[in-house]
C-alpha cells in the first residue's frame, strides 16, 4: 500500500466502529445504501434519536427495492417497526401520494407508497408510521408515543465494494461498520471488512476497493490475528506469539510450530517477524530498532508534524506512542479542542471577559485589578479627592482607597489622599504621590525595603528612587522615622541605656538617705523620751 493510500486509509478510523450503543440485530446493504434493524422497544422519538447519534436516520421506503428489504430485515421477525414516516401539525392530504405526511429528512418525494386501505383522514389521526410482518409491511398509522418493537436505520456512504466472488466451497461474511455481520451482501460500504472461509483471509473495503490484508495497522491491527507492526521498508506485516508462526499463505493467522522455534537465535526484544524467507527483529508502533538489531528504542513520534493536527491541540510522546492534548484554556469537545468559559466558573471579583485559552479580569469605576491578585479589585481614586464608598444600609460605614483618609463634608464622606510625605515614612527623601508615596535617597545611598537608605560602598553611586512607579507605588507603611540626628545609632543605645542606669542609682541613693534621715529622727526621739522619764 503506497503511503497516499495509507493515509487515505487512517481516515476509516471514524467510519470503524464508529455505531455505539445498541447493536443491531440484522442489517443489508444495496447500491449506496445500508440498512440496519434493532429490536428495541422505543417510542418514535427516541428511536429517531438514535438513528441520527449513529450518523444515520429513520428507513425512508422510497421505492419498491427498499420495500423489498424490509422483508429480508424483519422476515423472521415479529411485531411493528418504525420507519421514518410521519405527520407535522396538519390535516392529512387524500391526493398527495404521501398524504400529507412526510420522511425524516424533511421531504416528501417518493416512487413509492404502501399504505393500509383502512387509512384514517380524520385531522385527529395518528401521526407516526410502523411496518410488521404481520401486515405485509403495510404502512400502519401509529401513535408517536406507543412503544414498537424496534425501529430501522438508514445509511448513505460513497466509494461502495461490491460484493466478492466466492470461490466452490467458500463463503464471505462482511463486517460493516455499522455494526452488523451478515453473508453475501451485495455491496458494502467503506470500513467494512471481509472474511473469506476456509482459508481466513481478510479485506478491507476502501475508495471501491478491497484491500487485502495486512492493511495500515493503526486499522483493526492491520487484519491481523494477533498483532500488526510496520516492517524497516514500512510495510505492514502480522506477527505471531512465541512458539507460532505466521500463516503463509493468507498473512493474518498464526499457527502452531511444528519445528524448532527460529526466533529463539535472534533474542528479538519485542518482535521476530517472518522477512521473505527468513527471520529478523523489528518493533511495535512507537518504537525503532537499535543498532544491535535486536533491541527496540523509543522515538518521539511529536517529530512528525501530521500528529495531533487539530488547532490548539498538543502533542505529547509517550513511551511506545504519543497523545494529544488540548492547550490550557481549551478542552476537548466532539474530537476539537475548543475554548474553555472560564467566566462561566466566576473567577473574577467583578467583571470577567472570556479570551482564546484564558481571561481577563476587569473592575467597576472606582476600582482597579488588585496588583497583588489579579482576580480582586480594591478601591482606586486616582485624584487628589473622591467620594467614599459607603455602605447603603449604613452612611457612617464608609470606605476609602489606601493612600486615603475620610472626611465627612456637608453631610457626606470624601476620601482626601494623605501626605504619607508629611509624616516622614521615607528615611530621606519623599515623594508624594496619589494614594501612595515614593522614597528616594541621597548621593551614596541606596533604598532598601522601599523607605531606607544604607550607605553605598560605591562612592559614586546616584540617589536610588523606590522602584515602583509614584502612581502604583504601594509601599507598607512603616513606623514614622524622624530625621536623623547627629548620634549614631550605636550612640544613640549608648546614650539610653546610660541615662536608665543613671535614673536607678539615683532612685537607689535617695531610697537610702529617706531611710538613713527616718532612722536618726527616731533615734533623737526616743533619747529625748528617755530623759523625761529620768526627770
Amino acid at each position: 500500500m503506497n503511503p497516499v493510500l495509507q493515509l487515505a486509509v487512517l481516515l476509516l478510523l471514524s467510519l470503524v466502529n464508529r455505531v455505539g450503543g445498541i447493536a443491531p440485530s440484522g442489517g443489508y446493504c444495496i447500491n449506496n445504501q445500508c440498512f440496519a434493524v434493532f429490536r428495541d422497544p422505543s417510542d418514535f422519538s427516541r428511536a429517531r434519536n438514535e438513528c441520527r447519534d449513529q450518523e444515520g436516520h429513520l428507513m425512508t421506503v422510497r421505492s419498491s427495492v427498499a420495500h423489498d428489504v424490509l422483508s429480508v430485515l424483519l422476515g423472521n421477525f415479529k411485531g411493528s417497526f418504525w420507519i421514518g414516516l410521519h405527520r407535522p401539525l396538519r390535516c392529512p392530504d387524500s391526493v398527495a401520494r404521501l398524504r400529507g405526511y412526510e420522511w425524516v429528512t424533511k421531504d416528501d418525494e417518493s416512487d413509492f407508497s404502501n399504505w393500509l386501505p383502512d387509512f384514517n383522514m380524520n385531522c385527529s389521526s395518528l401521526r407516526c408510521v410502523s411496518v410488521s410482518p404481520e401486515l405485509d409491511f403495510r404502512w400502519s398509522q401509529k401513535p408517536c408515543q406507543d412503544q414498537a418493537a424496534g425501529f430501522l436505520c438508514e445509511y448513505t456512504s460513497v466509494g461502495m465494494c461490491q460484493s466478492q466472488e466466492g470461490s466452490p466451497g467458500e463463503t464471505v461474511m462482511y463486517t460493516t461498520p455499522y455494526g452488523f455481520v451478515v453473508r453475501d451482501l451485495p455491496s458494502a460500504p467503506p470500513g467494512s471488512t471481509a472474511l473469506r472461509m476456509p482459508s481466513e483471509t481478510k479485506y478491507l473495503c476502501y475508495a471501491e476497493m478491497w484491500q487485502p490484508a495486512p492493511w495500515n495497522c493503526e486499522i483493526e491491527e492491520g487484519g491481523c490475528e494477533y498483532k500488526c507492526t510496520e516492517s524497516p521498508n514500512k510495510t505492514p506485516s502480522c506477527y505471531c506469539p512465541p512458539g507460532k508462526t505466521l500463516n503463509p499463505a493468507n498473512k493474518v493467522t498464526c499457527e502452531q510450530q511444528l519445528v524448532g522455534d527460529p526466533c529463539l537465535a535472534l533474542s528479538c526484544e519485542q518482535i521476530c517477524y517472518m522477512n521473505g524467507d527468513s527471520y529478523s527483529c523489528t518493533c511495535d508502533r512507537g518504537f525503532q530498532l537499535a543498532e544491535d538489531g535486536r533491541s527496540c528504542v523509543d522515538f518521539n513520534d511529536c517529530n512528525d508534524p501530521r500528529q495531533c493536527p487539530g488547532e490548539n491541540s498538543v502533542c505529547v510522546n509517550k513511551p511506545g506512542g504519543f497523545e494529544c492534548v488540548c492547550k490550557a484554556g481549551y478542552s476537548t469537545r466532539n474530537g476539537q479542542c475548543v475554548d474553555v468559559n472560564e467566566c462561566a466558573s466566576g473567577p473574577c471579583e467583578h467583571e470577567c471577559h472570556n479570551t482564546h485559552g484564558s481571561y481577563k479580569c476587569s473592575c467597576y469605576d472606582g476600582y482597579r485589578v488588585d496588583p497583588k491578585s489579579a482576580n480582586k479589585c480594591k478601591l482606586f481614586c486616582g485624584k487628589e479627592e473622591c467620594p467614599a464608598e459607603c455602605d447603603p444600609n449604613n452612611k457612617f460605614q464608609c470606605y476609602c482607597p489606601d493612600g486615603y483618609v475620610a472626611e465627612e463634608r456637608g453631610g457626606s464622606t470624601v476620601c482626601i489622599d494623605m501626605d504619607e510625605c508629611s509624616d516622614g515614612y521615607c528615611e530621606q527623601r519623599c515623594i508624594n504621590t496619589l494614594g501612595s508615596y515614593a522614597c528616594f535617597c541621597s548621593l551614596g545611598y541606596v533604598l532598601v525595603d522601599g523607605y531606607k537608605c544604607v550607605e553605598s560602598d560605591d562612592d559614586s553611586s546616584e540617589g536610588t528612587l523606590a522602584p515602583d512607579t509614584p502612581s502604583t507605588v504601594s509601599v507598607p507603611y512603616p513606623d514614622p522615622t524622624r530625621q536623623p540626628s547627629g548620634v549614631p545609632p550605636g550612640g544613640l543605645v549608648g546614650i539610653i541605656i546610660f541615662t536608665a542606669v543613671f535614673i536607678v542609682l539615683v532612685v537607689f541613693l535617695a531610697d537610702r538617705a529617706i531611710r538613713r534621715r527616718a532612722k536618726t529622727t527616731n533615734s533623737i526621739a526616743l533619747k529625748a523620751e528617755e530623759g523625761e522619764d529620768h526627770g
